[in-house]
């Protein structure tokens, strides 16, 4: 395909400790609701997308689980460093995308670095986890920190219309000096969630409004997952 170099910035993938570039038939335009104006753009994944992301998970997750439970809670706690030191700029990213108040977006963040700080533990494995609009960070967070301190790696597929803020918390996860592999992220929407299925996750959680998850379910029961939702 043609990339317009006057159209939105595109936000890639992020797939074993760096930035995933991909050509894909489609991309879906983030609206800054506040002016209707497209601000970013993301590729509509598919399963080949998703067989790399799945696969970088896999093949780092048994290294992550051998780690000592206070080992993997110190690289989330490194993360939890940064993000509070790049606090406004992700509430920023997050007012542009969803329209939060300042006060909002600022505790979002607030809640994002509870998480990480958190004692809540997971099965270990290999999860998908597909966030909705709702709390784009923070549902985020909440799930994968629960599961990354169990011992699982995680790929998050976050909403199209609100991508950037879990794609600056996996940028930062580099610069925390993360394994590479533990966290990844993938773009898209239906399409991403069945690559997800069909890749041989371990399990699916769904963080967000219920008549999304509803859809989200249908999709990885179909497939034969296992899966559980998170409410936003």
């Amino acid at each position: 395909m043609e990339f317009a170099p006057e159209g939105p910035k595109a936000i890639p993938l992020w797939v074993n400790g760096h930035a995933y570039l991909t050509v894909t038939d489609a991309f879906y335009d983030v609206v800054d609701p506040a002016s209707g104006e497209a601000i970013y753009r993301v590729p509509l994944c598919g399963n080949d997308e998703a067989a790399e992301a799945v696969g970088a998970a896999r093949a780092a997750q048994p290294g992550w689980a051998a780690l000592p439970q206070q080992s993997r809670q110190a690289f989330l706690d490194a993360l939890a460093e940064r993000l509070d030191g790049y606090a406004g700029h992700f509430a920023k990213l997050l007012r542009k995308e969803t329209g939060f108040s300042e006060e909002a977006a600022q505790a979002e963040v607030a809640a994002a670095l509870a998480a990480l700080r958190g004692t809540a533990v997971g099965e270990s494995g290999v999860v998908a986890i597909v966030v909705d609009a709702t709390k784009p960070l923070d549902g985020f967070v909440e799930a994968a920190a629960k599961a990354l301190r169990g011992g699982a790696s995680v790929i998050v597929k976050p909403s199209p219309k609100t991508p950037s803020a879990a794609y600056a918390l996996c940028e930062l996860s580099a610069r925390a000096e993360w394994p590479a592999g533990v966290l990844n992220l993938m773009q898209g929407d239906t399409a991403a969630i069945e690559g997800l299925c069909a890749a041989a996750i371990d399990r699916l959680v769904y963080v967000g409004e219920p008549a999304l998850g509803a859809q989200v379910g249908a999709i990885v029961s179909a497939a034969g997952k296992p899966w559980a939702t998170q409410g936003a």
